[in-house]
């Protein structure tokens, strides 16, 4: 099945210990045509501040719910750099999102 990207929008994320918000956007490569970031609003939970999260976090698709599951907790959102629209997104700050999240990311082996 093939799914537009509008389709996407509004879609609910759920970190590793609850809910962080809905998708708002998506940042696509256009150099190698591939999907870089998810834009998450985090509506009344951290008032409306947006975050990014890599599809390399994403651990499910739930397409009936239209829910997303992130490799994230709840604490490594609160604490990561917030996402401005108005700025592009250069190397440094994509580096720099990988640090408070690599607290808050649970490993496979957590899974057990």
């Amino acid at each position: 099945m093939l799914w537009r990207c509008a389709d996407f929008k509004g879609y609910q994320i759920a970190a590793t210990d609850g809910s962080i918000g809905a998708v708002d956007d998506l940042l696509f490569d256009e150099a190698h045509w591939t999907l870089r970031w998810l834009v998450a609003d985090t509506g009344g939970w951290l008032s409306g501040r947006k975050m990014l999260a890599t599809p390399q976090w994403i651990r499910d698709i739930d397409w009936a719910e239209r829910r997303v599951a992130v490799d994230l907790t709840r604490e490594a959102v609160r604490t990561s750099p917030e996402y401005d629209p108005r700025a592009s997104v250069e190397p440094r700050y994509e580096a720099s999102l990988h640090g408070p999240y690599a607290g808050g990311r649970r490993s496979r082996a957590d899974e057990g």
